[in-house]
């Protein structure tokens, strides 16, 4: 009977392999909402289709508010691994568990870091203008720099931080590894450096690259200060999320010569205005928040949501990929 059967909101980025999963259940009903949607529409949603059992999160924010208006959710998953857009503390009060696509999309956002190394170090962008604006002359003005032997500094050393060091070394380069709550052990098991002090750490090297969530311990992490402790020849690279990095003092340092160039995949406000101080530097490289979003990952990251979501409703989930370990029994 449809009365019995558990009510799921799926934004409308999931891709056909998780939504097969899903439609294979005949307890289960899928309700698809827009992917952008604002905060009083998806609430408005969630009421006129209470009782809600489970919901599949693109860039939709949920906490009380929605919690109330769903009335019955039993799980909240993301189609991706941050979850600075959910209200933690809200579920496990409600012992909800909070999932995530587990490394789904790890190997995409480790490419996309190496990708941004790769055109900053090799100035592909100046390279592309010599050629196309018939400026062949000015080629050996403006060389290029190696990965080789080169310092990179990997912020962060979970699914996507140990990826990005993986690819580093094959490039052969020198992997230091800045993350307090991993075991020098274990980074050293992977061929890197375990740095315990940012500070010093900063000076050393000729890349970094941020790997860590946006937590209240690492908003703000790279401000002036630490910024200038980067050599200026370095390169700033963020593919983990906006506000990690503090924009203005980014965008002083570019300026004044005091760090060679940054690539960005994430910004502290998504999309940025119109017109921001960083659109029209030479030396910076950005994305709209695509790293892990290949068509490949898509698939992996829905097809992985949906295991989360029938894995919750079964009274089993998905142990590792639960961010709120508390709730579990």
């Amino acid at each position: 009977m449809a009365t019995n059967k558990k009510k799921i909101f799926i934004a409308e980025s999931m891709s056909q392999p998780g939504r097969a999963l899903l439609r294979e259940r005949d307890d289960i009903e899928i309700v698809e909402f827009p992917n952008m949607i604002s905060a009083h529409d998806f609430q408005t949603m969630l009421k006129q289709q209470a009782p809600v059992h489970g919901v599949a999160l693109g860039a939709a924010r949920f906490g009380e508010p929605e919690l109330q208006a769903s009335k019955e959710i039993k799980v909240v998953t993301r189609m991706g691994v941050g979850y600075d857009s959910v209200d933690i503390p809200a579920l496990s009060r409600r012992k909800i568990p909070l999932m995530v696509a587990g490394t789904a999309n790890s190997p995409s956002v480790a490419e996309q870091a190496l990708f941004m190394m790769l055109t900053l170090a090799k100035r592909a962008v100046e390279m592309h203008s010599i050629v196309k604006n018939d400026k062949w002359s000015h080629r050996l003005g403006m060389l290029p720099y190696d990965l080789f032997g080169k310092n990179v500094l990997i912020i962060g050393f979970g699914r996507i931080g140990t990826r990005t060091a993986k690819r580093c070394l094959a490039m052969e380069m020198n992997v230091l590894v800045y993350d307090p709550y991993k075991s020098a052990a274990e980074i050293k098991a992977a061929g890197c450096e375990a740095v315990s002090d940012l500070e010093p750490a900063l000076s050393r090297a000729d890349f970094v690259s941020i790997h860590c969530p946006k937590t209240a311990e690492t908003v703000g992490m790279f401000n002036a200060a630490r910024l200038k402790r980067m050599k200026p020849t370095a390169y700033l690279i963020n593919t983990a999320r906006g506000g990690i990095v503090d924009e203005a003092a980014l965008h002083e340092a570019l300026v004044s010569g005091k760090l060679a160039g940054a690539g960005l995949d994430v910004f502290e406000h998504e999309p940025p205005p119109s017109g921001h101080s960083l659109f029209d530097l030479p030396n910076v490289i950005m994305a709209p928040h695509v790293a892990g979003v290949t068509r490949e990952a898509v698939d992996r990251m829905s097809e992985q949501t949906a295991r989360n979501i029938l894995s919750a409703l079964d009274g089993e989930p998905i142990r590792q990929n639960v961010i709120n370990q508390d709730v579990l029994g």
